[in-house]
């Protein structure tokens, strides 16, 4: 074998070993990413189903009920168009709040309710991430379009008031 020869034979080499570790790195990290969606998304059926995921919007109002256990909550998480009731086991941050913004972490059962594994809330009322804010935005026009006379809309998702 010539010098060049085994020059290409350890680029070669090299090439696949990096391959190989991105590939892996991108398996391990298809099964850890937990992405973000509106209750509007949600019911649009954008989000997975069957998979983890995030919801994030606003606590609504009124809606935060405690079992007597003491740990499990139901309340509702709206993006001002549609509402997605949430089921919560566990302790709660102390900065939610009803009316405060909120991003829980888990995933729809069979009767489209959330099943939450955490719950953060939102620290700062100044800040919002800017896809929230998007999503706020939109769900409000889309909100304004389907108050126009003549428009419809489906009964599986409740629509925020």
């Amino acid at each position: 074998m010539t010098p060049r020869q085994k020059r290409l034979g350890f680029i070669v080499a090299g090439v696949m070993l990096v391959a190989a570790a991105v590939g892996l790195v991108l398996y391990a990290l298809k099964n850890n990413v937990s992405l973000y969606f509106t209750p509007t998304q949600v019911y649009n059926k954008e989000a997975p189903q069957g998979r983890n995921f995030r919801i994030g919007g606003l606590v609504e109002v009124g809606s935060v009920k405690r079992e007597t256990d003491g740990l499990t909550v139901h309340f509702n998480i709206t993006d001002n168009a549609r509402i997605m009731p949430v089921v919560y086991k566990g302790i709660l941050p102390d900065l939610f709040k009803e009316g405060k913004g909120v991003v829980a972490q888990g995933k729809l059962d069979e009767a489209n309710e959330f099943r939450a594994e955490e719950v953060l809330a939102k620290h700062d009322e100044n800040y919002m991430p800017p896809e929230a804010a998007d999503a706020l935005k939109k769900a409000e026009e889309a909100k304004a379009a389907a108050a126009q006379p003549g428009s419809s809309s489906s009964a599986e998702y409740p629509v925020a008031k």
